[in-house]
């Protein structure tokens, strides 16, 4: 089945789909202009399976633009809009893209490097193509396997990949999330996230075949902005990576506001401080808290940890979602003992076939069609796991192994933090040193000899940072998500210059 037939058969006609600013769209509207987009990228004779970029800000078009790529047979990448005109051009032509459709200022910004067909916005203005009332688009019939999108990599640790993403993926995936989010038709998610980033297309998705709807917040720099239209949107439900929640639990009003139709919170994108989450579910109470765990090459979603299970599994991502096994295996690929420490292996039918155009690294990542994350975790009797860190990120000091999270873990106790990235720089003796970097509440008055002491009383000696630097923010990329290779950059010349030792 194609994906843009699976995710616009379920939403009634006067539904609301899409809140942009004080415009809301409903799914009638929305059916109208997949028609309308669809008929101008006919008009292109793309063969089908061709690569169409979109560059575009979260918005109706986006989403309009997504699906008629999809419906029409072929396959969408997705662009941050946050992109440099050459790293456009870059990806545009690694993905082999025969077809741009830009949104708001991308057009002018960077359609004119563009050596490739140039659609905008305004084909959902022609009221002669489609039908706003509901008219719905033609879809093409496409096997499973056929590749409905191509998502880069967040490129946290290293330049992004394309991952390819079959039809078969997201339908998989999106069950088994609906499976256990208990989304209905009457939820209204606040989206924070880019729907370029896999976190955000799966929020997308969904929520549209659960036929409820999509409140756009197109800027996360304001924070009490977001707060602001939670409430005066009645929002049900708000998603976002540990950074978002860090500044609103830290930096907002959202741990003193109330907000009574807030029903579930859903967190993925990497691990949340233990004491943001305490926070979080001591601010609003009736909320469910999900806690969950994946990757882009699982079309997102890999576990959930129930909010039930908050308590006795505390730090946990939980287990496999529906139709996902997950183990945890040692270098030979054996399943670990409880309490063992081994690398984060993942089965189901949301794993991508692969990389675009690097079969090595494919057969590197996903041999047999098995994902091996990267993260390492261990896994206690029940089944629950514990991710330790993603295998680039551990700190190696005096021979010992640090997880660089749980150095974070400790700083974020402390109230007066917003966020902190703890990296290793390079040490004469130990070999690396552990050094963080700060982003402290506009009116506090924290040190970083307080912070080590602190630090100290929490973490065993070789654990303590021996290195602080108090920045402004840390360096997030489109997703929100802390770029670590650049905050290990900063600080070892910092650490070079013996500037800020602890």
């Amino acid at each position: 089945m194609n994906t843009a037939q699976y995710l616009l058969s379920t939403g009634e006609d006067h539904r609301p789909v899409f809140v942009d600013g004080d415009r809301t769209y409903s799914y009638a509207e929305l059916r109208g202009a997949v028609a309308k987009a669809g008929t101008q990228l006919e008009e292109l004779e793309l063969p089908l399976g061709a690569a169409v970029a979109l560059a575009a800000p979260n918005s109706f078009f986006w989403i309009a633009a997504y699906l008629a790529i999809i419906a029409a047979g072929l396959v969408c990448v997705p662009m941050p809009s946050v992109l440099a005109p050459d790293e456009f051009r870059a990806r545009l032509r690694f993905a082999g893209c025969r077809a741009v459709l830009f949104g708001g200022s991308e057009a002018r910004r960077i359609g004119p490097l563009a050596d490739v067909a140039v659609l905008d916005n305004t084909i959902l203005d022609d009221t002669s193509r489609g039908d706003d009332r509901g008219g719905g688009p033609e879809i093409r019939e496409v096997d499973d396997d056929e590749d409905a999108a191509y998502l880069f990599t967040s490129g946290t640790t290293a330049a992004p990949r394309v991952v390819r993403i079959t039809h078969r993926n997201i339908r998989a995936n999106t069950e088994s999330i609906l499976g256990y989010a208990g989304i209905a038709g009457d939820d209204r998610m606040l989206v924070v996230l880019p729907f370029s980033y896999v976190f955000g297309a799966s929020l997308l998705h969904t929520h549209l075949r659960a036929g409820a709807c999509l409140v756009n917040q197109p800027s996360f720099v304001y924070l009490e902005s977001v707060v602001e239209r939670l409430a005066a949107q009645c929002c049900t439900a708000i998603a976002g990576v540990p950074s978002n929640f860090h500044a609103l639990m830290r930096n907002s009003s959202f741990g003193t506001r109330e907000l009574p139709d807030l029903r579930t919170v859903q967190q993925a994108g990497g691990r949340m401080s233990p004491a943001i989450v305490d926070e979080i579910r001591a601010a609003h109470p009736g909320a469910r808290l999900l806690v969950m765990y994946g990757q882009t090459e699982a079309t997102a979603r890999l576990s959930y940890l129930p909010p039930e299970d908050l308590d006795a599994h505390a730090g946990s991502i939980g287990r496999g979602i529906p139709g996902v096994t997950l183990r945890v295996v040692d270098e030979q690929g054996a399943d670990v003992a409880p309490g063992g420490v081994g690398e984060i292996w993942a089965t189901g039918e949301n794993i991508s076939p692969g990389y675009l155009f690097d079969e090595q690294r494919t057969a590197e990542k996903m041999p047999g069609g098995t994902l091996r994350t990267g993260d390492l975790a261990t896994i206690d009797a029940d089944g629950y796991i514990y991710v330790v860190d993603r295998a680039e990120d551990f700190i190696k000091s005096w021979g010992i192994r640090i997880a660089s999270q749980d150095v974070e873990s400790a700083v974020m106790v402390l109230p007066e933090v917003i966020s902190v990235a703890a990296v290793g720089v390079p040490h004469s003796v130990a070999g690396e040193a552990v050094a963080v970097a700060v982003v402290m509440r506009p009116d506090s008055d924290l040190d970083a000899a307080r912070l080590i002491a602190h630090c100290r009383t929490r973490l065993p000696k070789h654990m303590v940072p021996e290195f602080v630097a108090f920045v402004e923010q840390l360096p997030l990329n489109s997703s929100g998500k802390v770029v670590k290779r650049e905050v290990r950059d900063r600080l070892r010349d910092l650490a070079e210059d013996r500037s800020v030792p602890a």
